[in-house]
């Protein structure tokens, strides 16, 4: 069973209310996940956990007021994360053209900054699209994690 650690990022609860049907859903099936609401680095240099992110987007492409301290930090110290495997769940408008999703982009970078190594494509899940993302988050993250 894999150990997953949630970095979440989340201004209305969207994003948040998403990480923990996640959590609800793979803990029942035997893994073990931590939903960070308000990730430091500590949560992610002290163990080496499978690591999701499951971010809305705010603004124009900016990460969320509770994510943005563990942006800035990972992207100030850089610490090497060589081959951890990470994914990315982001929450946008595509109402917001090139912007849509841009806080998934800019922690995914961040993440290959540290030499992680991200497993599997990106998913963006539209507002305009869908009124309950954790319905599409669920069955993307069981997928995720059997490349894991």
């Amino acid at each position: 069973m894999a150990a997953i650690r949630i970095l979440v990022g989340s201004v209305y609860g969207g994003a948040l209310l998403t990480a923990r049907a996640i959590r609800k859903g793979l803990e029942s099936e035997g893994h073990s996940v931590t939903v960070l609401e308000n990730p430091a680095l500590d949560d992610i240099t002290s163990n080496d956990d499978a690591l999701l992110v499951c971010t809305s987007t705010t603004g124009q492409g900016e990460v969320p007021p509770n994510l943005l301290p563990f942006y800035l930090s990972l992207r100030e110290q850089l610490p090497q994360q060589p081959g951890r495997p990470f994914g990315v769940i982001v929450l946008g408008d595509s109402s917001y053209g090139d912007t849509f999703c841009g806080a998934g982009d800019l922690l995914e970078e961040a993440l290959y900054e540290t030499a992680a190594r991200k497993v599997g494509e990106t998913l963006r899940i539209d507002a305009l699209e869908t009124t309950d993302p954790e319905m599409e988050a669920l069955p993307w993250t069981r997928n995720w994690i059997t490349t894991l």
